[in-house]
């Protein structure tokens, strides 16, 4: 199988990952950044065609569409391919100018104290960025909760739009068959499988880092 993306096993890539926190968790290299994203066949394959989502059946450019730097976050989300309308998985290379620009205007999606001296304040950003962040836990192989919490990002109005049409977007490569090849490996002690090499993403800026409530 011939597949841009980069594997290690399980074990190796484990090992180089914090165990706790909240952490920005990707595959990336001084260009580029790769998130992930599942979608229903018709979708999926309108996007590989076109490299790009405008213009799919059904994808609705009104709805907030969420994407997810951490593979195995995604293989939660979408029970590795078998959930339904998530049977196809997509990695999206993204330009790490552009990527880092939607983190630029990440604001939680719920009210941080930490941050934001007033729940009105917080509002205030809500309604001025059409970019949300949430930190979730990450989950092992077999889909059990880790400590270690995982950002996913939804873009809504014009950024949506943006990344439907292509902005940012490098290029999509379709992952089920890599997906549906590893989840035969994933029980304890995972000693075949292999995923996406993946390490902590550097934030480009401290500021930004503190803001999205990056673990430092």
């Amino acid at each position: 199988m011939t597949m841009a993306l980069v594997t290690e096993s399980y074990a190796s890539r484990k090992a180089l990952l914090p165990a706790s926190g909240q952490h920005i968790i990707a595959q990336f290299d001084e260009q580029s950044v790769i998130v992930y994203q599942a979608y229903k066949p018709e979708i999926a394959s309108h996007a590989i065609d076109y490299q790009q989502f405008a213009g799919a059946p059904d994808f609705n450019l009104h709805r907030m569409t969420w994407i997810k730097p951490g593979f195995l976050w995604m293989m939660h989300r979408s029970g590795w391919a078998t959930k339904p309308d998530q049977e196809r998985i997509l990695a999206v290379r993204l330009d790490r100018v552009g990527f880092d620009a939607i983190l630029r205007k990440a604001v939680h999606s719920t009210f941080q104290p930490q941050l934001y001296e007033h729940e009105a304040t917080w509002k205030a950003a809500l309604g001025s960025s059409a970019v949300r962040l949430q930190w979730d836990p990450d989950y092992s192989p077999a889909d059990g909760r880790l400590e270690r919490r995982a950002i996913q990002i939804g873009l809504g109005g014009k950024t949506a739009k943006h990344y439907a049409n292509g902005g940012w977007i490098i290029d999509i490569e379709d992952i089920t068959d890599f997906v549906i090849q590893q989840r035969q490996y994933t029980k304890s002690p995972y000693t075949d499988l292999l995923l996406p090499i993946e390490r902590v993403y550097p934030v480009f800026s401290a500021q930004i880092a503190e803001h999205l409530g990056v673990t430092l």
